[in-house]
């Protein structure tokens, strides 16, 4: 269980480290040998668009998301608590929207069939990344709403970018 839960660290890092080692192969062959491979581009195209899907539910879970929410820091804990509650319903409502959406569009390059340009891989495939993302980001935010609803958690956990500087400076005056 515990796998599962840093599954989507892993897959992150798995991903930039072949984008990164595909990149190095490409400009090497391409700079060194003159030659290179047609499809490299396409397929770091692809591992990105997993990478960025994979890495908004994970921005989720480690709270690594900027919000504004200086006005709802500021709110008494259970107006707080709703705000709270009301955003992370809109956010549910807004992946099921996408969640749907693209795959009625998954579905339909499934039946047109086509493969990507330069790999031979059914368009569907690359794309089903869509509802594959918003589906992990919709399962990343259903604990969040139960921590909120059962009185754990008073607020969403976002990135405080301020406090975060605040303390880098701290750091850098006590050297």
């Amino acid at each position: 269980m515990k796998f599962l839960k840093r599954l989507d660290a892993w897959l992150i890092a798995l991903l930039l480290a072949a984008m990164t080692l595909l990149t190095f192969v490409q400009v090497v062959l391409r700079y060194v040998f003159d030659s290179g491979f047609t499809w490299a581009l396409q397929l770091n195209t692809v591992m990105f668009a997993f990478m960025i899907f994979i890495g908004i539910s994970y921005g989720v879970r480690v709270g690594a998301h900027i919000g504004v929410d200086a006005v709802v820091k500021m709110l008494p804990p259970k107006p707080r608590r709703i705000t709270s509650i009301l955003a992370v319903l809109l956010c549910l409502l807004y992946a099921g929207l996408v969640i749907y959406g693209s795959m009625i569009y998954v579905l339909k390059m499934k039946s047109v069939g086509i493969e990507m340009d330069d790999l031979p891989i059914k368009i569907w495939i690359a794309r089903a990344v869509l509802p594959i993302g918003f589906a992990l980001l919709a399962l990343r935010f259903l604990p969040v709403l139960f921590n909120l609803v059962t009185g754990k958690s008073d607020r969403l956990h976002l990135a405080d970018e301020v406090e975060e500087a605040l303390k880098l400076k701290a750091m850098e005056e006590n050297k």
